[in-house]
């Protein structure tokens, strides 16, 4: 991603330019700069992380979660960055009385 060194806007691709769409100004793309950018395409979607073969001894840490379907106050969890780098990480809980599973994102 590259900002306009006039007015700050960020610019978009044109062939081997960066160009500003508010003022128009433009300048060369750096290859090597280009290289090491990182994108979030290819992230739009997460996966499944699927818990249930393994044992309760080895599910880590406990916190006070209320299990939605038996109520139980305590419930394993697992923080798992599952969509894009700039975006907050999913918590995956599992009871310690029944083992439902769910999860909770933050919006």
């Amino acid at each position: 991603m590259e900002f306009c060194d006039d007015c700050g806007s960020m610019m978009k691709t044109e062939d081997d330019m960066w160009v500003c769409g508010s003022c128009g100004y433009e300048k060369a793309r750096d290859a090597e700069a280009d290289k090491k950018a990182v994108t979030t395409q290819g992230q739009e979607s997460s996966e499944v992380v699927d818990t249930s073969e393994v044992d309760p001894q080895d599910m880590g840490p406990t916190t006070g979660a209320r299990c939605p379907e038996c109520g139980n106050d305590r419930a394993f969890y697992e923080m798992k960055q599952i969509r894009a780098a700039d975006e907050s990480e999913t918590r995956f809980f599992t009871c310690t009385e029944c083992e439902h599973k769910w999860r909770e994102d933050d919006h």
